[in-house]
């Protein structure tokens, strides 16, 4: 199924320039040096200027008021928060895709995906899918690569709900592909003692992870076979050149 077959290069390569040379320079050019204010407000700028309230519950998994000290502390209206962070985005996918010689075909298809994909109950995902998208093609698909990880992310928030899991539990049980759960936590603004995994918890994070399969899988429908297996074929290239090199 493509939907597994491409699940850890969409969370990868879509995410991959959230912490890039790129973003860290556009902290330091507002003033908020570190990764949460900027992620903050760049990735929930779409979201417009609102209260913080409505960034972490479209979010989901960040402790609140850490959401809040930092979605406060970018001096950016929201919308140009969001511009700016689009523009490292581009910039990132123009670097680490230099040599990569099919982003044009990979980004098409890329889109097809996106465009054809349900935004109900998925505010991060609609509003990240209407930013506009360059003609630079390699800086297309870090950013198609983002808005289809909103896509997985706010379908498998709603399947770890399903499932009667907090998002703390889920964070403890996942982790993070760059740390265990703890971690990834505490990284996230939770404060210990965290609860001890059980495994009924794995259990139900299990049937999520599977139900989050399902969700998305249509959304490839789109594609006819061969190309759904191109898809696959070419986004392992650009995830490997980009997490790689």
């Amino acid at each position: 199924m493509t939907a597994t077959a491409v699940k850890q290069q969409v969370l990868e390569l879509g995410g991959a320039f959230m912490f890039s040379r790129e973003v860290r320079d556009l902290g330091n050019t507002v003033g908020v040096p570190g990764f949460h204010g900027t992620y903050t407000r760049g990735r929930g700028g779409v979201l417009g200027d609102v209260d913080a309230d409505v960034v972490s519950a479209s979010f989901g998994f960040f402790e609140p008021e850490g959401i809040r000290a930092a979605w406060e502390s970018v001096p950016l209206p929201a919308a140009d928060a969001a511009v700016a962070y689009l523009a490292a985005c581009h910039d990132f996918g123009r670097r680490k895709l230099a040599a990569f010689d099919d982003a044009e075909r990979l980004a098409h298809l890329l889109r097809r995906v996106v465009d054809a994909a349900s935004s109900a109950g998925l505010p991060l995902f609609a509003g990240w899918r209407a930013m506009p998208l360059p003609d630079d093609a390699r800086a297309a698909v870090v950013q198609l690569s983002h808005v289809l990880r909103e896509l997985r992310g706010g379908l498998h928030f709603i399947a770890v709900t399903a499932n009667g899991l907090t998002p703390l539990q889920a964070i403890l049980i996942a982790g993070s592909p760059m740390s265990d759960g703890p971690t990834h936590a505490r990284m996230l603004g939770w404060s210990e003692p965290f609860e001890e995994v059980t495994e009924e918890m794995r259990t139900r994070w299990e049937a999520a992870e599977a139900l989050t399969d399902e969700l998305i899988a249509p959304c490839f429908e789109v594609l006819d076979a061969g190309e759904r297996d191109e898809l696959a074929t070419l986004l392992t290239a650009a995830h490997r050149v980009v997490l790689v090199r």
